[in-house]
């Protein structure tokens, strides 16, 4: 008897956890409200160009027979973009609120897609695709990220990993991108996504709010159980103080170096299925999805066990997958070490995004969380900007990814060593 009520009390149990987590104080906290938005913004990024980007990819190239490195050169340009942008959004999230922020990068990211569809020479797709990322950017991560911080403490993983969910969603949405492209054409589609980010990310925008009011608390927890609004907004770092730390300089590494592998699966993975392993454009993108379910899988569970267990530790583990995974794939002689890599990598890429902005939280706290977070960012952009480039070049001067591939797994194991050693930092904010 009491074996079959355990299930059921284990249930109910967790179920009481939920509801105290999103519901605190009787009705649902509003700080979840803004992970949700930040998670509907980053899903419109992330179907419309980084997580389709490969099957643009193979689109442009059969409309105008550029190379690979040509159009992996528009999607290592946009990474340098917001590499050099991020300090100064971070300054300005922090200055000015993420609304604002938001607004004006959805306004940018749907007038770049629509004057992409009209593109027909190499500098117009260059120059309207960093239009797309720059408006992408603006309205999407390092600007959500700052508002989630500032409104969880106690749950900040779990509120982290939701607010990033939009990223994987957009990855299993890809199906709908490829057949757009082969019912309607790239013209069209990029016509109507231009569109879609108006009439869908506005209302988004509007949920965002930078910090909660007087008389709210993080976490939606009262002042009698847990630090105010008031006691904990300037509480931590300023960017000078993080950059003296050990810690800021291994975490931003590391993640560059996580970076390096995820920039090349995101270009170069659907090229790799379909001219290495001789996939179809739509099998492919089959994969793609696949590959993003198990990024939502382990998007929860890194929410989860974050809030429990050493993120640092963590990510570290995640970076030797990324390792596995693109090794597998970069050998893969049959379907199921394309199943291993999807579900190797894909969780673990899912466990540590949500942990590595965490992490930063944790450390250095909100006082000036969106310009560290932006410096932080804009160093690993190196290797996001690096990814495609060591894939494409060594593709084209070898006729396959096995090389490239093998290259950046080594990059993902410095990458673990890196966040090994990223110990929480001894000096103290003043």
């Amino acid at each position: 008897m009491r074996t079959r009520t355990s299930p059921v009390r284990g249930i109910r149990a967790a179920w009481r956890e939920i509801d105290a987590t999103v519901r605190p104080a009787g009705r649902v906290f509003y700080g979840w409200w803004i992970a949700g938005a930040a998670s509907g913004v980053q899903m419109l990024g992330s179907l419309l160009w980084m997580q389709s980007y490969g099957v643009w990819f193979v689109v442009l190239q059969d409309e105008f027979d550029w190379s690979k490195a040509i159009v992996s050169g528009a999607f290592v340009m946009t990474q340098i973009q917001f590499g050099l942008l991020a300090p100064v959004q971070g300054w300005l999230v922090d200055r000015f609120g993420p609304r604002t922020i938001m607004r004006v990068g959805l306004v940018i990211f749907a007038a770049g897609f629509m004057l992409f569809s009209r593109i027909e020479t190499i500098l117009a797709f260059y120059l309207t695709f960093a239009l797309i990322a720059l408006g992408s950017n603006l309205a999407g991560f390092p600007t959500v990220m700052v508002s989630i911080v500032n409104w969880f403490n106690r749950h900040r993983a779990k509120a982290i990993a939701v607010g990033q969910l939009g990223h994987p969603l957009g990855g299993i949405a890809v199906p709908i991108i490829v057949f757009a492209l082969q019912a309607f054409g790239w013209r069209e589609t990029a016509l109507v996504a231009g569109v879609l980010v108006l009439l869908l990310g506005h209302p988004l925008a509007q949920l965002m709010r930078h910090r909660p009011a007087p008389h709210e608390f993080v976490d939606g927890i009262a002042e009698s159980t847990h630090h105010s609004l008031r006691d904990t907004s300037r509480q931590g770092f300023s960017i000078r103080q993080a950059m003296r730390t050990r810690a800021f300089w291994l975490i931003s590494i590391g993640h560059a170096c996580s970076l390096l592998i995820v920039s090349a699966v995101m270009v170069h993975l659907v090229p790799h299925l379909i001219e290495g392993l001789g996939y179809s454009l739509t099998l492919a993108g089959g994969v793609v999805a696949f590959m993003t379910a198990c990024h939502i899988g382990g998007q929860l569970l890194g929410g989860y066990f974050g809030d429990r267990l050493n993120k640092r530790l963590i990510c570290a583990g995640c970076l030797v997958a990324h390792a596995v995974g693109l090794l597998l794939i970069a050998y893969a002689t049959n379907v199921v070490m394309v199943i291993a890599f999807v579900l190797l990598y894909g969780t673990a890429m899912g466990i540590r995004g949500p942990l590595a902005v965490a992490l930063r939280a944790d450390y250095f706290g909100p006082k000036a969380f969106g310009t560290i977070l932006g410096v932080s960012m804009s160093i690993a952009m190196i290797g996001m900007s690096t990814g495609p480039l060591v894939a494409a070049f060594t593709a084209d001067a070898f006729g396959s990814y096995e090389i490239g591939f093998t290259v950046l797994a080594a990059g993902a194991v410095v990458g673990a060593v890196c966040f090994f050693a990223a110990k929480p930092p001894v000096e103290q904010p003043g």
